[in-house]
């Protein structure tokens, strides 16, 4: 039996189990995995026996349950179910350190006035981005999580905002280009 182990933090764990235990029943049938969920330590153990039809779907579960844990809401999370999407995230002190101070200002810098910032980068990456505790996750395609995490790790290095939304428009113009490139061979 293969398995995974997720910490999430207790006031998650509601969205996770979901009403009457919907949102576990979900999960645990569209990826043929089990869920056991320890309520008083935040402990989920997700498994999978041997054999199984899709063994990429450990995964997919252990990302969606850290998805949930991180803020997202089971809607967004279940874009994972897709192999189109993965589940990136950001931990703010490998970044910044110990200083919750920093954590803060940042914290701020990517969530931007009523949320600005984040939905800017979510409109030009294509991705959606949760700023929970420490950390800072994306769901999207692989391409558009690489540049909203680059786009991130540039506010988190201080650049100014233009320059994060010039480089994250040039990245969206070359991809178009490099689209319409490839439908003339």
């Amino acid at each position: 039996m293969s398995e995974e182990f997720v910490k999430i933090p207790q006031d998650r764990l509601g969205v996770l189990i979901g009403k009457e235990g919907e949102i576990k029943r979900v999960i645990e049938k569209k990826l043929s995995i089990k869920l056991e969920i320890d309520s008083e330590e935040g402990l989920v153990n997700i498994y999978q026996k041997d054999g199984a039809a899709e063994p990429l779907n450990l995964w997919k579960a252990r990302d969606i349950v850290r998805a949930i844990g991180r803020g997202f809401p089971f809607e967004k999370a279940s874009k994972i179910f897709s192999d189109h999407n993965i589940f990136e995230m950001l931990y703010l002190p490998d970044y910044l350190g110990k200083s919750s101070k920093a954590w803060e200002r940042q914290r701020g810098r990517i969530i931007g006035k009523d949320g600005s910032t984040r939905k800017t980068i979510e409109d030009l990456t294509n991705t959606d981005i949760c700023v929970y505790g420490k950390t800072v996750s994306i769901i999207g395609d692989f391409d558009g999580v690489a540049d909203a995490k680059e786009a991130l790790e540039m506010i988190l290095e201080g650049k100014p905002h233009s320059i994060v939304y010039k480089y994250l428009e040039k990245r969206k113009k070359d991809k178009v280009r490099d689209f319409e490139d490839n439908l003339k061979f």
